[in-house]
This record gives C-alpha cells, sequence and structure tokens, in this order.
C-alpha cells in the first residue's frame, strides 16, 4: 500500500496525450501515474474530454484507484470561480477530502516575441497558469487546512532564464512562484506545505512547439548534462510525489528545477 492510500489529489491538466512513439507525453498524466501508485484518488482537470477520460480509463484499469474527471478551463471570458468551485465541489461529493492539489494546467503562446504579442495571447497564460493557480489554492484551501495537506504548483525555467518567444508564460510562472511563497508563509501554521517544480520533460507540447516554432525551440531547448529530457512519470511525477510525502513537510516554499542539470542556480 503506498503513503497516500485513502487520499485524494487534484491535478490540474491531468489529459492523456501520447507522443509520436505512443509513449506518455503529458506532464500531467506523468504526475497522475505516480500518485496512482501511490494509492491516491484522482480529480484530473482539463479542456480535452477525450483525453480525461483515456486517463481515467488508463488509471483506473492498471491502477484499481478511483477518477473523477472534470472539463474545466480557466480563461479570461469565464466565470472562474464558479468553474473551480464546481470542480472542488465535485471532488468533495465524491471523495471526501482534499490531500494535495497539483496546479500543472497552463496554456501560451510560446515562440511570439514580446513586441508581438497580443492581449489575448497574454491572458491566455495569465489566465490559464497563474489565475488558475490563483483560485485553485483559494477554493482548496479549507480543505486542505483540514487534511493539512500539499500544494505542488509549475513554474518553468522561462521565468527563471528569461526565454526567449515566451514572455507572458515567463510572467505567469514567476507570478506563480511569488504567490506560492507568500502561501508558504501564510498557509505554514495550518500544516500546509507549498513548493514550486521548474520541469524539462519530453511531452506532445514540446513536440508541437519543435514543429511550430523551429528557431524558438531551437533557442530555448537544448539537452540537459545529464543525456536525456526527463521522463513525465519517474523523473517529474515521482518527486511531486514526494512533495506530497510527510517526510518532506518541513519544505515549503522552495522552487525545484527539474532540467537535468541545466537549472543551476547559487
Amino acid at each position: 500500500m503506498g503513503f497516500l492510500q485513502g487520499k485524494t489529489a487534484i491535478i490540474t491538466g491531468g489529459g492523456f496525450a501520447a507522443l509520436k512513439d505512443g509513449s506518455a507525453g503529458s506532464i500531467g498524466y506523468g504526475i497522475a501515474t505516480a500518485y496512482a501508485k501511490e494509492g491516491a484518488n484522482l480529480t484530473l482537470t482539463g479542456r480535452n474530454v477525450a483525453k480525461l477520460e483515456e486517463a481515467k480509463t488508463r488509471l483506473e484499469s492498471e491502477f484499481g484507484i478511483q477518477v473523477l474527471t472534470v472539463q474545466a478551463d480557466v480563461n479570461a471570458g469565464a466565470d472562474n470561480r464558479a468553474v473551480v468551485q464546481s470542480v472542488i465541489d465535485q471532488t468533495i461529493e465524491k471523495f471526501g477530502r482534499i490531500d494535495v492539489l497539483v496546479n500543472n494546467a497552463q496554456a501560451s503562446a510560446s515562440g511570439v516575441t514580446l513586441a508581438d504579442h497580443t492581449d489575448d495571447q497574454f491572458n491566455l497564460a495569465i489566465y490559464s497558469g497563474l489565475y488558475a493557480t490563483f483560485y485553485y489554492m483559494q477554493a482548496c484551501y479549507p480543505h486542505l487546512k483540514e487534511t493539512k495537506g500539499s500544494v505542488i504548483n509549475f513554474a518553468s525555467g522561462a521565468g527563471l532564464f528569461g526565454n526567449y518567444g515566451q514572455v507572458a508564460y515567463a510572467a505567469a510562472k514567476e507570478g506563480i512562484r511569488g504567490m506560492s511563497r507568500v502561501a508558504a508563509t501564510e498557509w505554514g501554521p495550518d500544516g500546509i506545505n507549498v513548493n514550486v517544480v521548474c520541469p524539462l520533460a519530453w511531452t506532445k507540447a514540446l513536440e508541437d512547439f519543435q514543429t511550430a516554432y523551429p528557431e524558438a525551440f531551437e533557442a530555448n531547448v537544448h539537452m540537459p548534462p545529464m543525456g536525456h529530457y526527463g521522463n513525465v512519470e519517474t523523473e517529474i511525477g515521482r518527486v511531486v510525489v514526494q512533495l506530497a510525502n510527510p517526510d518532506f513537510k518541513f519544505m515549503t516554499g522552495e522552487t525545484l528545477v527539474l532540467e537535468g542539470g541545466m537549472g543551476q542556480r547559487p
């Protein structure tokens, strides 16, 4: 039995996406797999119902856990508090508790320079990333306080290192890092730890980025010193699982860079 047996995790952006070779190419699904192996029941959100249902089918059949899928899209034109509250209400109705919140979902117009960015492109990143993280953290807070749970948010080397063509994405991700540090300070007395992961994994989104914006891809994406890109489950998801482990409860407000040696900082 895993250490998350009987507990519940919400993972945004948790749908299944396949790489060209057919293997899993979604960080959210890699995280979901890692949590399922520890026995957690899951709520997975995303925009694409087919990807969510594929994830549910695979995870329930392979690991014997329960998966709730909810289509949810935080965007500039939505009643976003209501969208997020519906996810939380459905999770509590089905599972009765929330132990972990993983804010992984993010969309952006990567490859478009700062000078060429439109308001809509900027809003896409800010709403799907920064605002979504804000709304989910607020809505989950009472439940995480009750379970003394954990929050794992996602940032990026795009913000840490100022990647070319990723202005809105970088702004959203650095906003998430700042908000996470504040939450770590404010929620520490409640027994909630909040940490941030900056991953580099080979995903369907990265494959698509390479095809659509080869110049920006060449400028930003380099082979890590470890000699390979991260595996979405074993090298990203397993770390996200451990950040919800009681053994790591004293660590909060930190940013973990999982880039195979590329993200070295003083």
